[in-house]
């Protein structure tokens, strides 16, 4: 069986320098190992596409699984 990441959220504190990033809003978190050592997170931002930020613009979130599951459908439907 594929070894699936859980879907990881992040809500924004910081969007210097960017227009595709909303302060105090969730964003999904993709998974990118190779991101996070350098401390920058693959976030699906406000253009829909995924890109890297800052870690230190956002704080990761836990959220209740009817909501996750609410946020990824929404995700999906957008794409």
């Amino acid at each position: 069986m594929k070894n699936i990441s859980p879907t990881r959220f992040a809500i924004c504190l910081k969007n210097k320098g960017s227009e595709d990033l909303v302060i105090r809003k969730i964003y999904q978190v993709l998974p990118d190992e190779a991101a996070e050592k350098k401390r920058l997170l693959r976030i699906i931002d406000e253009s829909g596409e995924d890109y890297l930020y800052p870690a230190s613009y956002f704080f990761p979130i836990d959220l209740p699984q009817k909501v996750e599951r609410t946020l990824r459908q929404r995700v999906s439907i957008a794409a």
